[in-house]
């Protein structure tokens, strides 16, 4: 899986997104983090073409403390509560 911040200029985004990517690498999932300047659809389409199965987007509902998962192989997205992701990722086999 990859954590994708949308915007690095944002210190929310980023500071999140790090945190994220601390919180998943202790709970023992494989876990990319893609802190690259690009613009978010540059990073999802690197993401795909890596194939790369789940890709957890920290964008502007973070400030509402909500990230987004995307599952590749259903091409499906759900929003989830920051403080949920590990349980959810671990209910299915999403690592």
């Amino acid at each position: 899986m990859v954590v994708t911040i949308t915007n690095m200029k944002q210190d929310e985004l980023r500071n999140a997104g790090e945190k994220l990517y601390d919180e998943l690498q202790r709970a023992g999932l494989d876990v990319l983090l893609d802190d690259r300047d690009e613009r978010a659809g540059v990073k999802f389409k690197d993401a795909d073409l890596i194939g790369i199965p789940y890709r957890i987007t920290i964008g502007k509902k973070v400030s509402e403390g909500v990230i987004e998962l995307f599952d590749r192989r259903t091409k499906q997205s759900e929003d989830v509560r920051i403080g949920d992701v590990v349980a959810v990722l671990r209910q299915g086999s999403h690592d």
